[in-house]
């Protein structure tokens, strides 16, 4: 069996076909949950018929009248099964615990077996045989691994982000498991924070659709089939926003921007109806999460409608001591009455509770509520008609890791990919002579699956080097060298080879490497050069101050560009790099995140040329770390600079430029599209009528591509100030070399709404232009006006 690493528990754990492109001319753009305050109220999707409610509450009040207290908070308690190496499947003192009926929930058990032994405890021990529920951070695929949250955003495609999510509850249902700690929707516009690796960017609108997306792939259409997962949106709030990019560290905000740029993914999960929602380690408003009420009740359940379980994240219930806000009896009786429903792994609950209710502290009420809600969720899984019904032996043999899903994982992986550069066509390679592969992550294949994949193997993925092996065919001689190790800091490689991503370190000189380096390129044609970060230079727990490539790889990097031959860089990264130097010096930069299971074999299809980057950037690339937080949907000053060239009195550096590396939305193709003039349905619109507006995009190179097409629209005057532009729908077209197709897209008074500073979701009568383009700085665009 495999052991959790003492690594392992301390940490959050919480914290974890390619396919023909169906948008035709004029359909309507991709468009988000309605973010108005009020709003239906939340079931776990579909939602339930009345009787289906009826028959639940029926059920749910006969058992917690026979339930005692202890019994009660007993379900609160979500603990994490250590598994072991010989023996019991869970430690000891968790088996006693289930005995009790002191556990409502297990995470980080898996197989059916296992979870079978662990749940004939429950049932055939305790004595009111109340099933428990199983957990796992199912962040990006199961055992077949997905690229990275951050990549798969950047596909821009909601079918495929849905089916990965569908595929990942395939599999881990099929491994025993029946509820996921994500999607992970948190908004970052601070590359420094390493978790905007597990996030969808920095934009609400794109986010919210991803969110939707992944919700719907996890649970699907009636949460009792055993081959869906129970979804857990978090973390419930604002925890991409952390001061500084620091891990875990606090946020300090306006409710404007809360409600505007922050909350829409959160709302857009729970009114896709997701099942559950986990509180964040950070404070707001000087209260954290997992104990503050306004979030947890008055926004969440009273303004959204939200009827699922909250659940703490790791020990984010306890943390709240080091907060400040009192000892564990203090804190616990915090998160109750806030809202909190299930703690994780701290025991705060199960163990000062009893003594909170005698002491006046808690309310029978807000125990009684906690414990309905929980139990609910494990109605609806089915759990108590069938506590078994995930336990299929058969479907764990024949369902996870199969060829069929890691062919899915490798063409969605090709989707994801961002073509930065490409000076003089130097991408795709041609299918003769001879490559030099050379770079620290060339032939890395523990670092190709990404961080947050725990339930992956990475001995199992396939690196580069095998990559382009098997596609480049017999007419390509392939030469490697590693050139250099991924930092000359032994001391920084050694903290992030975790999770069983050993980087085994090469202990010659830096020179010694460069000169193998460079021996392989004197017979090469071009060179390609794997460069980046380690997968868990990202994730959670690895913030970084510092976002150039390290020095011993833009030592390489100089002394391969100094042969004089084409150089190639496939960037791998799980955020938002600084690569000014890079970017000047290279014809050809090719961004591949971390792709996954099969992320070798998906980055040969590209750079040869089988599969045509689409892949657009959804978080900004910064010129330097001065320039953070740098998104592109901000708001002017009463100084803006005018132009791009260094203004005295006005908002702009002295030593850099305000404008990105990269925009928002901005990625290449090896074809060309071109724009033409938007064309409106009217330039004068009123009340509820709807815009329409066109645009002809042509594919005027000579392959085939994708592009995804960007709606902003810009609220030119307003009782706030509004953002410069903002997201409001896309589409992604293919085109044939020379094709052309109309482009439309639906606007109403919804995409001109937003929250102003009384937190009224309001639109204004007034201007608003229109843009339209392939990324959020290249756009054409025409103004309206809009009356009441």
């Amino acid at each position: 069996m495999r052991r959790i690493s003492s690594i392992f528990l301390p940490m959050a754990i919480c914290s974890v076909l390619a396919m023909p492109v169906r948008i035709t001319a004029q359909v309507k753009a991709q468009q988000p949950a309605a973010s108005s305050t009020k709003s239906r109220p939340s079931a776990i999707a579909p939602a339930q018929s009345l009787p289906e409610q009826a028959k639940m509450k029926t059920f749910i009040d006969a058992l917690m009248k026979k339930m005692t207290l202890d019994e009660k908070i007993g379900q609160l308690n979500l603990l994490v099964g250590g598994e072991a190496t010989t023996g019991s499947v869970v430690s000891t003192g968790v088996e006693d615990k289930i005995r009790k009926g002191q556990v409502g929930g297990i995470f980080s058990v898996t197989s059916p077996q296992r979870i079978r032994k662990v749940q004939e405890l429950a049932i055939n021990n305790s004595r009111l045989k109340i099933p428990i529920i199983f957990g796992l951070d199912v962040i990006h695929g199961y055992r077949t691994a997905f690229p990275i949250p951050l990549a798969l955003a950047a596909s821009w495609d909601m079918e495929l982000i849905e089916r990965s999510a569908r595929m990942a509850a395939q599999e881990a249902s099929a491994d025993g498991l029946n509820w996921t700690f994500s999607p992970m929707v948190d908004i970052s516009r601070d590359p420094r924070w390493g978790r905007i690796a597990e996030s969808s960017g920095e934009d609400p609108f794109l986010g919210s659709a991803i969110a939707k997306a992944m919700v719907k792939g996890y649970q699907g259409d009636d949460l009792s089939k055993n081959n869906t997962l129970m979804a857990c949106v978090k973390h419930f709030a604002l925890y991409g926003a952390s001061e500084a990019g620091r891990d875990y560290h606090s946020v300090d905000m306006s409710r404007i921007k809360m409600y505007n740029d922050y909350f829409p993914p959160y709302k857009a999960a729970v009114d896709a109806g997701v099942g559950s929602v986990m509180s964040s380690f950070n404070d707001v408003e000087g209260i954290p999460a997992t104990g503050n009420k306004w979030l947890l009740t008055d926004v969440l359940r009273k303004q959204w409608g939200f009827k699922g379980l909250v659940v703490s994240d790791y020990t984010s219930v306890n943390e709240m001591i080091d907060h400040g806000l009192g000892d564990l009896q203090a804190v616990s009786a915090l998160s109750l009455k806030a809202g909190l429903d299930m703690d994780m792994v701290g025991e705060g609950f199960l163990t000062t509770l009893r003594k909170s209710l005698q002491e006046g502290k808690v309310t029978q009420p807000e125990i009684d509520n906690a414990c309905r809600r929980i139990l609910e969720a494990k109605y609806k899984l089915g759990l108590f008609d069938d506590p078994y019904r995930y336990c299929d032996e058969n479907r764990a043999k024949t369902e996870i890791f199969t060829d069929a899903n890691r062919k899915i994982a490798r063409e969605t992986a090709t989707r994801t990919f961002v073509l930065l550069k490409n000076l003089n066509n130097t991408l795709p390679l041609q299918r003769k002579g001879t490559i030099a592969l050379v770079g620290p992550l060339a032939n890395s294949k523990e670092n190709m699956v990404g961080t947050w994949a725990v339930s992956a193997d990475p001995s199992k993925a396939t690196s580069l080097l095998d990559g382009l092996k098997q596609v480049a065919g017999s007419n390509v001689n392939i030469l490697y060298a590693r050139g250099a190790n991924v930092t000359e800091d032994s001391a920084l490689e050694a903290r992030t080879s975790i999770f069983g991503k050993l980087m085994e370190r090469d202990n010659r000189n830096a020179d010694t490497l460069i000169a193998e380096a460079l021996k392989a390129a004197a017979g090469a044609d071009v060179i390609v050069a794997a460069m980046g970060e380690l997968a868990e230079m990202t994730g959670e727990a690895s913030s970084r101050s510092d976002l150039n490539l390290p020095r011993s790889q833009k030592k390489l990097l100089d002394a391969l560009i100094a042969t004089g031959k084409p150089v190639v860089m496939v960037l791998f990264t799980g955020r938002p790099l600084s690569i000014v130097e890079e970017d000047a010096k290279l014809p050809a930069i090719l961004n591949v995140w971390f792709g996954g299971s099969e992320a070798g074999p998906a980055i040969a299809d590209v750079l040869f040329g089988d599969q045509n980057p689409s892949g657009k950037i959804t978080a900004t690339f910064p010129r330097n770390v001065g320039q953070i937080p740098i998104y592109y949907s901000y708001r002017s000053t009463g100084r803006p600079l005018q132009g791009d060239n260094f203004q005295k009195f006005r908002s702009n550096y002295l030593d850099v430029s305000n404008t990105p590396l990269y925009p928002f939305g901005y990625g290449l193709s090896y074809t060309t599209f071109n724009y033409g003039d938007i064309n409106l349905s009217s330039a004068k619109m009123k009340g509820n009528k709807q815009l329409t507006a066109t645009i002809t995009v042509t594919n005027s190179g000579k392959v085939a591509g994708e592009e995804v097409v960007q709606l902003y629209i810009r609220d030119k005057v307003a009782s706030n100030t509004r953002p410069l532009k903002e997201l409001k729908g896309f589409q992604k077209i293919l085109l044939q070399p020379g094709e052309s197709k109309q482009v439309s897209f639906t606007v109403s008074t919804e995409e001109l709404k937003f929250y102003n500073h009384e937190l009224k979701h309001i639109w204004e009568a007034g201007e608003f232009e229109i843009m339209i383009g392939g990324n959020s700085r290249d756009t054409k665009s025409e103004t309206v006006w809009w009356d009441k």
